[in-house]
């Protein structure tokens, strides 16, 4: 069984001496199968790309993501209905996903003809010389080891490889064994417009076995993941001393003031907490929202929640599709039981079926509830209440996590206070909290992550090192 690339590994499972299978998490149908890499598959993998030195020219680099940018466009309906198919995201957003991929691959290839070097002149200061320095960056002598998760099956795997790519790197790439279609499609896209195979690799497989065999080889010297936290620790005790990039997740507020819009709070509120069925890192997860407004704010969030429709991902109707599967829906069930059973009233939504749950709204959470005091991934929109700008930060803050928020005011005194006191990576006024563009930086603190920032222009800071040189230099 070999990992290189030729076309997606799309077919019947019988096709794989050691295979998964991937199911239609709305309609449980297969929808293909994939190699269960073994350790030695994964090792060859790495020593394909170990064999490769990647020689591109900046121009060469950008046309291959431009091309791909291109193909990628010419067959959209096929690449969002795979992700449809495979992970149960629904036609609207997994065309907006093909939408986004693109502008990573756009942007990526902006950074591979971007002038990355700077220069400094040395005679200014007492102690210095008639010389100048100058720096470049340089890909890492190492393979990239990229693990991604299920929620943007396709975004997630673009927003490692094409800034590897646009910096000359070479990847070996773990995406989620729930949805590795998308990533394999994606793969393929590259090849076919002119990426060198040993600049990627894509093993697909049980991530216990996978992840542990890259981290245990000395050639791989980059691990950028994106996933939960719990790995994401387990990742970091085991990569060592080698530099990593963690994206963990997130528990993120959107503050409402008693000065907001509520037609617009509500409005971000139900779309921060159900696009994409909730699976997103900055999805709303607390609406947090001021005493005197909150029986208003609330009416209107209850009103646009039940105007999101949910059901077959595949109908274009459709705002909403399934979670990841079954046992996530259970899971975000149980989450809401138990807050209800603790005093939470249910305005909305909670009757699941299989692998549906529908947009759903919970008043009166506690801080202390399951449902907010984790990350819980899917369409919930928990409403806290408080009392001052005090209190409202006290509460966002109150969390082990740390990615993303959003505040719905027009006082720039509270705009001051959220974005100097909120212990978050982004701090989004009146707009969601997920909100960013493709290229700008994204990242969190705490459980969040280590501070280091993604998008693709720090994913390629990231991924090279700094090569610093001087040379004699007549200032006249």
């Amino acid at each position: 069984m070999t990992l290189d690339i030729d076309a997606p590994r799309i077919g019947n499972i019988a096709a794989f001496p050691r295979a998964i299978e991937v199911r239609n998490p709305w309609s449980g149908e297969s929808v293909g199968s994939v190699p269960r890499a073994s350790a030695d598959d994964v090792r060859r993998a790495v020593d394909v790309t170990c064999g490769h030195r990647p020689t591109l020219s900046r121009h060469a680099r950008a046309e291959i993501l431009e091309r791909t940018a291109a193909l990628l466009g010419e067959r959209l309906g096929e690449a969002a209905t795979l992700i449809t198919r495979e992970s149960g995201l629904c036609w609207k957003d997994t065309h907006h996903e093909i939408g986004r991929v693109r502008d990573v691959l756009r942007f990526a290839a902006m950074e591979a003809l971007r002038d990355d070097g700077e220069a400094y002149s040395c005679d200014v200061t007492p102690h210095g010389r008639n010389r100048r320095v100058f720096t470049r960056r340089e890909p890492l002598p190492g393979v990239i080891a990229a693990i991604t998760p299920f929620n943007h099956p396709m975004n997630q795997v673009a927003h490692k490889v094409a800034p590897a790519i646009a910096s000359n790197n070479r990847v070996v790439l773990k995406p989620s064994e729930k949805t590795p279609l998308s990533a394999l499609y994606f793969a393929a896209l590259l090849h076919e417009a002119g990426l060198p195979r040993g600049m990627l690799q894509v093993v697909t497989g049980d991530p216990a076995e996978v992840v542990t065999t890259l981290l245990d080889d000395a050639r791989v010297e980059m691990v950028t993941f994106t996933g939960g936290v719990e790995a994401g620790k387990s990742i970091a005790a085991r990569a060592g001393y080698r530099r990593m990039v963690l994206e963990l997740g997130g528990n993120d507020p959107l503050i409402v003031m008693e000065d907001a819009d509520l037609d617009e709070a509500a409005e971000l509120a139900a779309k921060g907490s159900y696009a994409n069925s909730g699976q997103r890192c900055t999805a709303v997860k607390r609406i947090l929202v001021h005493a005197s407004v909150a029986e208003a704010f609330i009416e209107r969030l209850v009103s646009k929640t039940l105007e999101w429709t949910c059901g077959d991902p595949c109908d274009p109707t459709m705002h909403m599709g399934t979670v990841i599967d079954e046992a996530a829906a259970k899971r975000i069930e149980r989450r809401v039981d138990d807050a209800l059973a603790r005093g939470a009233r249910l305005l909305a939504g909670h009757q699941r079926r299989g692998a549906l749950y529908p947009p759903t709204v919970v008043d009166g959470v506690d801080p202390g509830m399951e449902l907010v005091r984790q990350e819980t991934f899917g369409p919930v929109s928990p409403v806290m209440r408080f009392a001052s700008i005090d209190e409202a930060i006290a509460l966002a803050n109150g969390t082990d996590y740390g990615l993303s928020s959003a505040v719905c005011t027009n006082r720039l005194d509270y705009i001051t206070r959220f974005v100097n006191e909120l212990r978050v990576g982004t701090v989004n006024v009146r707009e969601v909290p997920g909100f960013r563009l493709e290229l700008t930086p994204f990242g969190g603190v705490k459980d969040s992550g280590l501070g280091y920032k993604e998008g693709v222009r720090e994913a390629v800071k990231s991924f090279t090192h700094v090569k610093t040189f001087s040379l004699p230099w007549d200032p006249a």
